[in-house]
């Protein structure tokens, strides 16, 4: 069998055909893997009429559903190139991805109708000629096929395989330092490496119940979904996270083990009467994105849930480092030790490693790690060293018992939620305004999100206000990109080469965010 991630469908769906391979939570659609496969392959026919051919790319704006699952792994087994699109982003932002990514075909969610007749208004700002819009309630576009008739008009039988090993499968883009996103790519190896990588480090069983509610826009939802296919796993998937849900769920579905970001488990700690669940069947639940506050770990431990917190990175699709409950209360704070078939080590400026409790940056190696940035040579360079370490731009420091404890942000990125935020855009569109000079973005702490973006600024006169600030963000960024709150200084603080002293910044602007 050759190495196409597609293709793990196909091997599951003769293996367990009549397992359960997806439940929707909102719909109730059930699937089994024989059932799963067939759409696949119908959506894989009908890309190939289309004229999809290897290494095409093929953009997709869908929230989580078995839409998105069926036309990843389609996508996978022809030999195209998926570019999962964040779709809490504008359209300009949007437009920047569909063109640097030079995606033809675009598969959107009946949700985001609005966004793509904006998009598809501007011309050619995008490489777009083929639309296909799922259905629903809106009424499809003119320029727009419809998914289901789209799908459905085509056999289920198995397609020509059109990619394996190094050929690109996917390009996802993350927030760039720079102001512009990059587009991290990786191949059907590395994709199913991190697989291979997670199986190795985690309790997962054939037979699981994995409740997915990260959206699969996001690697830590999309790898875990792909691994439920691979190990034989049923994925019970939320279109959008609501806490009380998922409690609901985790006892109808008799969930065993979900991937949740420190935002969602606090959430659902708030939940009342949380014990009134029946999540006795609920083995474990992976936290990643930031660091768990320790009051939220003795919560669940006090609930005999299970806790086991990962470091992860797009770059190195996913898998990073993971810590158990036992030792996440031993070592508050540790992101705990490097996932199997992965190499982990913390530098000096001069690339020697550091004393045990000494900060360096975090370097991570393994065959899960990205090939490249997407048509960005100088930047993959900067990242990736001459021997294959991953430079992941975050400081860190490891113990005398090898646990690695993330101390800061080299490139000053901030996780609000679920999601990476770089000053630097926010930066950028708030200098825009006539009446800015110099501004700072930094990161303050938040209770309902962990961090959110806190503007400083240094302003031409006293008549501009905070108000005025923050309505001039709206519209131009994502809505988890905007900044809760700002203030006024006269002098940024940089020091002697330049650079904004952020470490002072927050220091002098510690918050708390504004809710």
């Amino acid at each position: 069998m050759k190495n196409n991630l597609g293709l793990l469908l196909t091997k599951r769906a003769l293996i367990n055909p009549e397992r359960e391979a997806y439940v929707d939570a909102q719909s109730d659609l059930r699937l089994n893997f024989e059932e799963l496969n067939a759409r696949c392959n119908r959506v894989a026919n009908s890309l190939v009429k289309i004229g999809i051919k290897p290494g095409d790319r093929v953009a997709l704006a869908l929230m989580n559903s078995a839409e998105f699952i069926e036309t990843y792994f389609a996508i996978a087994k022809i030999g195209g190139v998926v570019v999962p699109l964040n779709w809490r982003l504008v359209p300009d932002e949007l437009e920047f991805i569909l063109k640097d990514s030079g995606a033809e075909t675009l598969i959107f969610g009946e949700e985001f109708i609005d966004i793509f007749c904006d998009l598809h208004n501007r011309g050619d700002k995008t490489d777009i000629t083929t639309w296909v819009q799922t259905s629903g309630e809106n009424v499809t576009p003119d320029f727009a096929l419809d998914y289901e008739n789209f799908r459905d008009k085509s056999s289920d039988s198995e397609p020509k395989i059109g990619a394996e090993e190094d050929d690109l499968l996917y390009i996802m883009y993350t927030s760039g330092t720079t102001g512009l996103p990059k587009g991290v790519v990786h191949s059907h190896n590395t994709s199913i490496w991190a697989l291979i990588t997670f199986i190795a480090s985690t309790d997962l069983h054939g037979g699981d119940r994995y409740l997915v509610a990260l959206p699969l826009f996001h690697v830590g939802s999309l790898i875990p979904a792909t691994l439920n296919i691979y190990w034989g796993v049923t994925s019970v998937v939320m279109k959008e996270f609501d806490p009380t849900r998922a409690w609901e769920l985790i006892e109808k579905e008799k969930v065993t083990c979900s991937l949740l970001v420190p935002a969602m488990l606090n959430f659902m700690s708030q939940v009342p009467n949380v014990t009134q669940y029946n999540y006795s069947t609920l083995r474990w639940v992976q936290s990643g994105a930031a660091p768990l506050p320790e009051n939220i770990i003795r919560v669940y431990a006090d609930w005999n849930i299970e806790i086991h917190q990962i470091y992860g990175l797009t770059e190195c699709c996913g898998p990073a480092c993971v810590i158990n409950t036992e030792n996440a209360l031993k070592k508050i704070g540790s992101t705990g030790r490097t996932f199997f078939h992965t190499e982990g080590r913390v530098v000096d400026e001069n690339g020697r490693d550091c004393a045990p409790e000494e900060q360096g940056e975090i370097w991570l190696k393994g065959k899960h790690i990205m090939l490249e940035y997407w048509n960005r040579p100088d930047a993959t360079a900067e990242s990736i060293t001459s021997d294959g370490w991953l430079r992941t731009g975050d400081v860190a420091k490891i113990d005398e018992d090898g646990f690695i404890y993330i101390q800061d942000r080299m490139k000053d990125m901030i996780i609000s939620g679920a999601e990476n935020v770089y000053p630097a855009e926010i930066e950028n569109v708030i200098l825009t305004h006539p009446g800015v000079i110099e501004v700072a973005v930094i990161g303050q702490p938040s209770k309902k999100w962990g961090e959110s973006p806190f503007a400083i600024v240094v302003r031409k006169d006293d008549t501009i206000r905070e108000e005025d600030i923050l309505a001039h963000c709206d519209g131009k960024l994502a809505r988890f990109k905007l900044p809760k709150g700002a203030d006024f200084i006269d002098i940024i603080p940089r020091n002697a080469n330049g650079k904004v002293l952020k470490r002072e910044l927050r220091e002098d602007f510690p918050g708390p965010a504004k809710e």
